[in-house]
């Protein structure tokens, strides 16, 4: 094969997109292949929240490493924009997890995270328009907020692009060469690529490719949707964004001067093949989102219907992403699992996985949590103090 790279990278969404970008800072040739365009998948789609709060440390310091890059754009990526706007985050809780927060908060705290406990009187100064009569206490990040998923991709190609990464787009990969347990290269639609390591990032429409491969994985594909409803002038402002596990439903403003709610709800559906998503979304569903809405923003009962759409994601049993590198298979390194969660930890899991491929391991957070043999080991990333609304394969769909 004349067409050679050191490494191929599958999948220009934002995981890809920041792999190619931090790999490129350290090795020569770099090649991504995107079936179709930049973001064209999850990213694409995405609530694209900014926050770090999460029930579980890897993820938490995962979060938290890949919070400057959102606020520092220009100084780290220097290309485009992340789009990023600082409204502010809240995380609420049913009464009963009271307790969990305040320990959740104080994991946060201890890793570095900027959150604070604040009460629902505080709330209520903050979007004085919600109902907050079943709130006691929130968790509030005054420094998170909500980026651009499609203007992050594109930065991070573009800087990847000034690093000299070919970016190949319309360049399906069909295959994975391997000979005698380690990778050769990959055979794509426009001709076949030799490579010493290849890291394969592409969503859900990646499946068959991992299965190809015997990768270790179990993956489900999903249909998720969203609905954006127009507050009406009284309460046009901004809003922060918000995961409120009291209605299993999270909350971003969006549109023209952010003066619409973007909502999504606990919702998903098996989705057999990406391929054939259907990617608007359902009347059903936006009719379950205004009911959720309503009953936190009251005056939003006669807000207008501004769109929607569905976007497919990839579910773990444990609904937390699975970073690793095959174990027969030398050379191949898989980001999946995304779960829905795995656009605002996007900048660190790219170095992560860049350090390992060029430096032996991750210099600044541990992949290790993030082993696709975690589920045999009995060893699932499961935090400490739930609450309940994380997502598994069974229980409820928060994303965001």
């Amino acid at each position: 094969m004349a067409d050679t790279a050191d490494v191929v990278v599958v999948g220009a969404g934002v995981v890809g997109a920041s792999v190619a970008f931090h790999t490129a800072e350290r090795t020569k040739r770099v090649v991504v292949c995107e079936r179709r365009f930049v973001a064209a998948g999850a990213t694409g789609r995405s609530g694209a929240l900014v926050r770090m709060h999460y029930t579980n440390e890897p993820e938490a310091r995962l979060a938290i490493a890949s919070f400057p890059y959102f606020q520092h754009w220009s100084d780290l990526v220097k290309c485009g924009s992340s789009g990023f706007v600082n409204t502010g985050m809240l995380r609420l809780v049913a009464p009963e997890h009271e307790d969990r927060l305040r320990a959740n908060v104080a994991m946060l705290q201890r890793l570095g995270a900027r959150t604070t406990l604040i009460t629902g009187d505080a709330v209520r100064t903050l979007v004085p328009a919600w109902s907050t009569e079943d709130i006691a206490w929130a968790a509030h990040e005054p420094e998170s907020g909500l980026a651009d998923p499609v203007a992050t991709a594109y930065g991070f190609i573009g800087a990847a692009r000034a690093r000299g990464v070919d970016v190949r787009i319309g360049t399906e990969v069909t295959g994975v060469r391997v000979a005698r347990g380690r990778v050769e290269g990959v055979d794509t639609t426009g001709g076949p690529i030799a490579a010493r390591a290849v890291v394969i990032a592409g969503g859900a429409w990646a499946v068959p490719l991992l299965r190809s491969l015997d990768a270790p994985v179990e993956l489900r594909p999903a249909r998720i949707q969203v609905a954006v409803f127009r507050r009406p002038p009284e309460i046009a402002a901004p809003h922060p964004v918000c995961i409120d596990g009291s209605s299993y439903m999270w909350l971003r403003p969006e549109g023209p001067e952010f003066t619409s709610t973007l909502v999504g709800i606990g919702q998903r559906e098996p989705l057999p093949d990406p391929t054939r998503l259907d990617d608007g979304v359902d009347p059903d569903y936006v009719e379950r989102a205004r009911a959720r809405l309503v009953r936190r923003i009251p005056a939003m009962a006669g807000a207008p219907m501004r769109g929607g759409w569905a976007g497919a994601i990839t579910v773990t049993a444990d609904g937390k992403p699975i970073i690793d590198r095959h174990p027969g298979v030398e050379g191949v390194w898989f980001c999946a699992g995304d779960n829905g969660t795995s656009f605002k930890t996007a900048p660190a899991v790219g170095r992560a996985v860049a350090e390992w491929i060029t430096a032996g391991a991750p210099s600044f957070v541990s992949l290790h949590p993030f082993r696709a043999s975690r589920y045999r080991e009995g060893a699932p990333i499961i935090g400490e103090f739930e609450y309940g609304d994380y997502p598994t394969e069974t229980g409820p769909m928060m994303v965001g």
